[in-house]
Parts: structure tokens; C-alpha cells; sequence
């Protein structure tokens, strides 16, 4: 009786080596998952709130409407780094609302980075900020 255990327990050496492998792979691959969530969160977070600060820098008064895309590309370059800002495409111009009021438009399109570079830009980006143009 203690033979045959013995001989069983012998043919499951090595075998929590490879579960634990096996769960940390797992583990790894989750861990990345919700780490590429975080990033694309910021960096939708941040490409939105620089449309929206674009957008007001080019409704004031004395500003070029069209200086809101430069400006939006510079503050997301300045948060996020020239990488993530090249491959930003952000166009402004002016609208009409329903009620007559000229806005100020900027338009912000993009990729996110992905943290295993084999998946590529998969998680696009879109952020418009509108603001009423001063002086109309």
C-alpha cells in the first residue's frame, strides 16, 4: 500500500511548477489587460481636455480660429509626450449652433499606444471641444 503511494506521488513531482506557470501567465496577461484600460482612459482623458482647452485659446477675441489644433497638439504633446502627439490628427474651425452663436470647433482623432507592440494602434481616439467664439 505505501509502494503504490510512493509511485503516485512520484508521478506529480514538478507538476506545482508547471500550474504555477501556468497561473502566472494568466495572471500576466490580466495584469496587462486592465494596465492598457488605465492608459487609454488617461490618454482619452487627456486628448479631450486639450480639445476643449484648444478650443477656448482660439474663441478668444483676438485669436485665429484655426490656432485651436496647434494649440491642442502642444498641450498633448507637453502631457503625454511627442509620440502620442504625432499620431494625433486634430483639425479647428468654426460652426454655427442651432441658436446663431459662431463656435469654435476642435476635432481630435488618434490612436492609443498599446503596451504589447505586437497589437498595434487597436484603441482609436476621438475628443472634440467646442467653445463660443468672443466678439460675435
Amino acid at each position: 500500500m505505501i509502494g503504490r503511494l510512493r509511485e503516485r506521488a512520484r508521478g506529480e513531482n514538478g507538476a506545482a511548477v508547471v500550474e504555477f506557470v501556468m497561473i502566472a501567465a494568466l495572471v500576466m496577461g490580466l495584469l496587462l489587460a486592465v494596465l492598457q484600460v488605465a492608459v487609454y482612459v488617461h490618454v482619452r482623458n487627456v486628448v479631450a481636455a486639450s480639445a476643449q482647452e484648444g478650443a477656448r485659446y482660439a474663441a478668444n477675441a483676438d485669436v485665429d480660429s484655426g490656432a485651436g489644433a496647434p494649440r491642442t497638439l502642444e498641450i498633448v504633446r507637453s502631457s503625454l509626450g511627442g509620440s502620442t502627439a504625432d499620431g494625433l490628427r486634430c483639425e479647428s474651425a468654426e460652426e454655427l449652433d442651432s441658436t446663431g452663436l459662431v463656435l469654435v470647433v476642435v476635432e481630435c482623432t488618434g490612436a492609443v499606444p498599446a503596451l504589447f507592440g505586437a497589437l498595434g494602434d487597436l484603441l482609436p481616439v476621438n475628443a472634440t471641444g467646442r467653445s463660443i467664439k468672443e466678439g460675435q
